[in-house]
């Protein structure tokens, strides 16, 4: 084989359209585009909400409502998924249950800002939970169940990299001068 009797496999290359080249082409004049218009200019697109030059919907409305930027989304876990993961052995009952065991066992996808627990459902397994926060009745119902549920902010490890009771090292200063 030879570098000239190198050739692509039939029909994988097409031939290029061949735009306005007269009537017989089959795309002489208008060249595919139809008649005059935005559309047939070039970059010209509608875009989604575009009603002609008035003013659209969605800014002749007022605005409403307020959205809080600093608000937290929790990952909700109700207390029924959690037996149902225990009865199907993705949750072991005697280690302490946290965020990374929960999402280990599938119970959710995405970490957001923690975990809340909720008291739909049944629970009969002790299990030592910890949580972001729980609700009064989700406490109760695994309380009743024998287990206990500590809820707070849930600190990284990457946080904990530093000894308790240690002050952070000191660097003394300078003269300005980089070494």
């Amino acid at each position: 084989m030879k570098l000239n009797e190198i050739s692509d496999k039939p029909g994988a290359t097409h031939p290029r359209k061949r735009l306005g080249r007269g009537i017989g082409s089959g795309l002489g004049k208008t060249s595919g585009k139809g008649h005059k218009g935005q559309k047939a200019r070039s970059g010209g697109q509608r875009f989604v909400g575009f009603e002609g030059g008035q003013m659209p919907l969605y800014r002749r409305l007022p605005k409403r409502g307020f959205k809080n930027p600093f608000r937290q989304e929790f990952v909700i876990i109700n207390v029924g998924a959690l037996q149902q993961a225990v009865d199907g052995g993705r949750l072991d009952p005697a280690q302490p249950i946290d965020e990374a065991a929960l999402q280990a066992a599938g119970l959710f996808r995405r970490r957001r800002d923690g975990i809340r627990l909720l008291a739909k459902g049944e629970l009969t397994t002790a299990l030592r939970l910890q949580v972001t926060g729980a609700s009064k009745a989700a406490i109760t119902a695994v309380e009743k169940a024998g287990g206990s549920v500590t809820t707070g902010p849930v600190v990284p490890e990457a946080d904990t990299a530093a000894p308790a009771g240690e002050p952070p090292p000191v660097t003394p200063a300078g003269d300005g001068s980089a070494a």
